[in-house]
């Protein structure tokens, strides 16, 4: 059975840090190799869990289609797709890295997409976790770029642009039917000084929420060294909270849906 956890929020409020952070901490505490999936076209999920990026799903898609009917009859286009998958897949300590790239150019897409959500689905599977960093904003809502998965974990920051995002992703997930096991709100970067204050402006939203990240100077200084985040040490107040995080999310009990974004 598959675990599927999504990172959503607006730009800017550390939603790859988050990402980046859960895969280390769901492999750290269960020993399992975890599929971390880069849906945000502005990919740098690689940079966060220190790895150089792959070929991403986009860039095949279009080696796909330019290739039409030259892949050879026998081989088949599926199993042919699984290989460019598994040759595009980038391997880090505890994790397996995918990126899906770019969106769509001009031209048909329909049996490449079909073929291609078949292909990831299958390859899904032989993993326990999925940690998907969605692509910021609200468009992947709307256009129901985001697939149903069985924990979606909405990141703020301690603004009331943030809170606002937040809601409105919660109305719009309730207004396109989009299935979620479990839905949870993170306030990251949150000063000491006012955590009371942003604890009482979150519970406003309507969203469970299961932590208030503080503000973390070692996240600032390795972000700006280039330094992958999975590196933090033990001490860093940002992977104490992920892991408390992890600790609270039903993994156990969550059950297994469709993962795989859009493309």
């Amino acid at each position: 059975m598959t675990i599927s956890i999504a990172v959503t929020g607006k730009g800017g409020v550390g939603k790859t840090t988050i990402a980046a952070l859960l895969v280390k901490t769901i492999h750290d505490k269960t020993g399992e190799i975890v599929l971390a999936v880069d849906a945000d076209p502005n990919s740098n999920l690689h940079e966060a869990l220190g790895v150089k990026a792959g070929k991403s799903i986009g860039d095949i898609r279009e080696e796909l289609l330019k290739l039409g009917e030259q892949i050879p009859p026998e081989q088949g286009k599926a199993d042919y797709l699984e290989g460019l998958i598994e040759g595009a897949t980038v391997e880090g300590e505890g994790f397996d890295l995918i990126s899906m790239g770019r969106p769509e150019g001009p031209g048909c897409y329909c049996y490449v997409n079909h073929l291609l959500r078949k292909v990831l689905d299958k390859v899904s599977e032989r993993y326990k976790f999925v940690v998907i960093d969605a692509e910021a904003g609200l468009e992947h809502f709307s256009r129901r770029t985001t697939r149903d998965v069985d924990i979606l974990i909405v990141v703020s920051d301690p603004t009331a642009r943030g809170f606002m995002t937040a809601k409105r992703v919660k109305e719009l997930v309730s207004e396109l039917n989009t299935k979620f096991g479990k839905m949870y709100m993170v306030v990251n970067r949150v000063p000491q000084s006012f955590a009371d204050k942003v604890a009482e402006e979150a519970a406003k939203v309507g969203i469970e929420c299961i932590a208030l990240i503080p503000e973390d100077e070692l996240v600032a200084e390795f972000d700006l060294a280039g330094k992958p985040l999975t590196s933090l040490p033990p001490d860093s107040k940002a992977y104490q909270a992920i892991q408390k995080i992890v600790e609270k999310l039903p993994l156990k009990e969550a059950e297994q849906t469709l993962w795989w974004q859009k493309i």
